[in-house]
């Protein structure tokens, strides 16, 4: 069944409904280089929200502060109704060693600055934007928690760390009787599936609902690649990471093919497979212009076959690694279970 805007879900362990489809706002600027002038922003936000949407992703360093001072001016007549997510750690001010990580200062002047350039009192949803492998976990926690408890944050959450120091986090603020960490931010698509080893399980477990970020592969799974447009200031970037490989283009190529049969582009293929993991709750989606957006949210209506779906996990497969790939083998579940029928838990 098609899903739409307005079909909003639940994230991670709060009553917090959010749409399947986030807004993401890294594009809201040119100072990256492949950004949207403000009156095109204007417009993907206007589009968005005009569908249903209403979980609008930033961060205190997109487009050197831009994407957070356009978006409060966007949302200005709107605020209540969405649900605003921004980010600190990375560096603010270079030069400045207290400007960037995870620690209390960096985090409430960071905050600060968040609020101002949106025009709000309070952060729906603060991430952790990067982990710094320094800050004590229960300085970031209780931290955290201080800013939620003054009201200027409501929920609390975390993207790119370790998937040991995220569960322990979680269970640090338990016992201690902390804001919760609500959602999970990692990139997951189609060439970069890693995030399925230890990442998506623990946060199902751990009550955090996961927002995927680069569901397209930085634009590898849109096809253009192949076809030779691949020649812009984003794909010279993904080119210059070594992001355009053989593997990487053929995953592409079945993309377009499942594409070709289901009446769709190849990127609301990819944006909807993403969508079928059952630990995602919305992939966040980004658009230079309303053409573009239109057809990422064409995802919505993507519907699979189960031959498709196979096809899709068998090109992009990856090894788990020890110890998952050693647990899911036969001699293992022989010497574990012999003959035992065992059902899961329900």
């Amino acid at each position: 069944m098609a899903l739409t805007l307005d079909t909003y879900r639940l994230l991670g362990r709060s009553g917090l409904r959010v749409s399947p489809l986030a807004l993401g706002t890294a594009t809201f600027g040119t100072e990256w280089g492949w950004g949207a002038e403000k009156a095109e922003a204007r417009k993907l936000f206007d589009t968005y929200v005009e569908r249903g949407g209403n979980f609008i992703d930033t961060a205190n360093t997109y487009t050197d502060g831009s994407a957070e001072r356009q978006l409060g001016e966007f949302a200005r007549d709107h605020r209540e109704s969405l649900v605003l997510a921004t980010k600190y750690t990375t560096l603010r001010r270079p030069g400045d060693p207290n400007s960037s990580g995870a620690h209390r200062k960096s985090l409430v002047a960071s905050v600060d600055t968040s609020l101002r350039r949106l025009d709000t009192d309070y952060l729906d949803l603060l991430f952790l934007h990067v982990w710094d492998f320094t800050t004590p976990v229960e300085e970031i926690l209780r931290g955290l928690d201080d800013l939620v408890r003054r009201g200027k944050v409501l929920y609390v959450a975390i993207s790119n760390a370790p998937a040991w120091e995220v569960s322990r986090m979680q269970a640090i603020a338990d016992l201690r009787g902390w804001s919760p960490l609500i959602a999970l931010q990692v990139e997951y698509n189609l060439i970069n599936r890693a995030a399925e080893r230890d990442l998506i399980p623990m946060a199902r477990t751990m009550g955090l609902g996961v927002t995927p970020y680069s569901p397209l592969a930085g634009g590898l799974l849109t096809g253009k690649y192949r076809a030779g447009a691949g020649s812009g200031a984003r794909e010279s970037f993904n080119a210059g990471l070594g992001m355009v490989t053989e593997r990487n283009l053929a995953i592409a190529d079945v993309v377009t093919e499942v594409a070709d049969e289901l009446g769709h582009t190849p990127a609301q293929v990819g944006l909807a497979w993403t969508l079928q993991n059952p630990g995602v709750t919305a992939s966040i989606i980004g658009a230079r212009t309303p053409e573009q957006l239109e057809g990422n949210l064409g995802a919505l209506e993507v519907e699979f076959g189960e031959a498709q779906l196979a096809r899709l996990e068998e090109a992009s497969a990856i090894d788990l690694g020890y110890p998952h790939d050693l647990l899911a083998g036969d001699h293992i579940r022989a010497v574990m279970r012999g003959d035992l029928k065992l059902e899961g838990r329900r």
